[in-house]
């Protein structure tokens, strides 16, 4: 099925749908909303609804996974979205259009493991090593450059747990303070990349919805200058 014809029978077809996940990335990107003149009239933190009105009757907010909302936006259910680079990266961006880097809800995705582990010596030329990610791709592409082989294990949360259990020798996982990694007697020993969120457009969305849209696309650009 086409993104026009998905599109086409949604009953908010007819307007404006943002998709945005919990948390960081949500509350970074309000007031890249008010600066486009829209005001988000629900908490998701304390409403259990998963539509959210807006001060402006044709824009809407849908709450979903972070991983997801590559999905929504390129099926055209929603028809822009903001995603961390990471997302995106395991998602591959098909069918999606990427003219903004909003520099929120910085990061960055690195290689941890068990503190006293000989990573140096685990990652020599030609060595094997188990890893625990759900960003698998990245992982993959990450160790093959380095010539290192790795059993991938595919993780959904508690990544930290892995390499305390024995599950496996090392996580690559997105890192923000590093709080959860020192709580679990981890460190961590190389950067992969920066990560920051980016905005995410329905290509078909972009040329039908384009005089609505574009508006809004230009006003998170100015407002996320300002984050740089």
């Amino acid at each position: 099925m086409s993104q026009f014809s998905i599109a086409a029978q949604s009953p908010f077809s007819s307007q404006l749908i943002l998709a945005l996940s919990k948390g960081r990335i949500f509350e970074d990107t309000l007031p890249l909303l008010e600066a486009a003149g829209i005001t988000v009239l629900e908490n998701p933190e304390t409403s259990r609804k998963l539509i959210l009105a807006t001060n402006d009757p044709n824009v809407r907010v849908i709450i979903v996974r972070a991983s997801d909302v590559p999905t929504y936006v390129q099926h055209g259910a929603a028809d822009f979205g903001v995603a961390g680079k990471d997302v995106l990266l395991e998602h591959g961006g098909e069918g999606l259009y990427q003219p903004i880097d909003l520099s929120i809800a910085k990061c960055r995705m690195s290689v941890a493991v068990n503190a006293g582990f000989d990573y140096e010596k685990a990652v020599r030329q030609g060595a094997r090593l188990r890893v625990a990610t759900k960003f698998v791709n990245t992982a993959r592409e990450h160790f093959a450059a380095k010539g290192v082989h790795v059993d991938l294990i595919k993780l959904y949360g508690s990544m930290e747990l892995a390499p305390i259990v024995g599950l496996s020798d090392a996580i690559v996982d997105v890192v923000s303070t590093g709080s959860t990694l020192r709580a679990n007697n981890l460190v961590e020993v190389e950067e992969i990349m920066d990560i920051s969120s980016r905005l995410v457009v329905n290509q078909a969305a972009l040329k039908l919805k384009r005089e609505r849209l574009q508006p809004i696309l230009e006003a998170f650009e100015r407002a996320s200058k300002l984050n740089q």
